[in-house]
């Protein structure tokens, strides 16, 4: 089931016959559809969690286009809507035990957003939402006896000048979204990172680990920035980041993959191994000094729970 970790590429994904695996944000392009096309490829369960059903349909069929028999499923999730993640976590639990957790979804950069629950809308989605996710699927990922939750970051979590740390529901300052979402891709590690040291604590067989995908051309900035992948000024800022990644979509999600899959501790950091990790095959890398911060972590982990009202473990 585990796969070599000195130079990680798609052989070293082993079979996934009998592993049921949720990704979230299945967007088509994007690294949610690779991640769960090459689990299906494999043999897994795969389970396609997105916002809105007819683009998580259209994922499906892709899918299954290219692997006729896979066996992959559809729930509908809004990360920003902590109501619909209920729902959906009510959903999921007909699944019976979840091997894999992959925390994919996120936006990036869009304009200033309040949800319905009051909360900036990166914030909610990259973070928020994942948390109480996760929380809620986590007796099934105990019960598959060898879970794992991986969480999508990015090198953009360099950039956060502090951690997240502020009362979330209530605004500060100007709108800065560059700023906001390497902040979210910051608590993405914090997060990881303390979930990973209250399992063991707990003595849980679950193991966090967080990925990042370095430089790939995946339509998330343009749909940050414009609400869409095409058409006018999105059909040319998604042209012109397609034209510099130096990974493709489906080579960006090799990272998630390797934290899935491979013969990992938790709280494991897996990024490209190219120049500035933008590309490249995957391997184990490190983060900031800030994300290791374990004050903050444990800090962030207390708002997480006020802002969402869940307790774990």
């Amino acid at each position: 089931m585990r796969a070599a970790v000195d130079r990680w590429d798609l052989a070293d994904l082993p079979d996934q016959s009998g592993r049921s695996i949720l990704v979230t944000g299945p967007t088509v392009g994007g690294l949610g559809q690779f991640t769960a096309l090459e689990l299906a490829r494999r043999g897994a369960r795969v389970v396609l969690a997105g916002r809105r059903p007819e683009k998580v349909a259209e994922t499906r069929r892709l899918v299954l286009d290219a692997v006729p028999d896979a066996e992959v499923e559809e729930l509908t999730l809004d990360l920003a809507d902590l109501s619909s993640v209920r729902r959906a976590a009510a959903e999921a639990a007909g699944l019976g035990p979840i091997d894999v957790l992959a925390n994919n979804a996120g936006v990036m950069a869009p304009p200033y957003q309040r949800t319905g629950d009051g909360l900036e809308l990166q914030m909610a989605t990259n973070h928020f939402g994942p948390f109480l996710l996760t929380g809620l699927l986590l007796p099934q990922l105990v019960a598959s006896e060898e879970g794992r939750v991986v969480t999508v970051s990015s090198q953009m979590h360099r950039v956060a000048r502090k951690a997240p740390l502020d009362d979330p529901r209530v605004p500060h300052g100007r709108y800065q979204r560059w700023p906001v979402y390497a902040q979210t891709k910051l608590a993405n590690l914090l997060f990881t990172y303390e979930l990973d040291r209250r399992l063991r604590r707990a003595e849980l067989p679950v193991k966090a680990l967080a990925a990042h995908p370095g430089f790939a051309s995946t339509h998330l900035a343009a749909n940050g920035q414009y609400g869409r992948a095409s058409g006018g000024r999105a059909t040319i800022l998604d042209a012109a980041i397609k034209a510099v990644s130096p990974n493709t979509a489906d080579e960006g999600a090799w990272p998630t993959l390797m934290a899935a899959t491979a013969d990992l501790p938790g709280a494991t950091y897996v990024g490209p191994d190219g120049f500035m990790e933008w590309g490249g095959h995957p391997r184990v890398t490190s983060s900031t000094k800030q994300s290791y911060d374990e004050t903050a972590q444990r800090r962030l982990w207390q708002l997480s729970e006020e802002v969402t009202g869940i307790r774990y473990p």
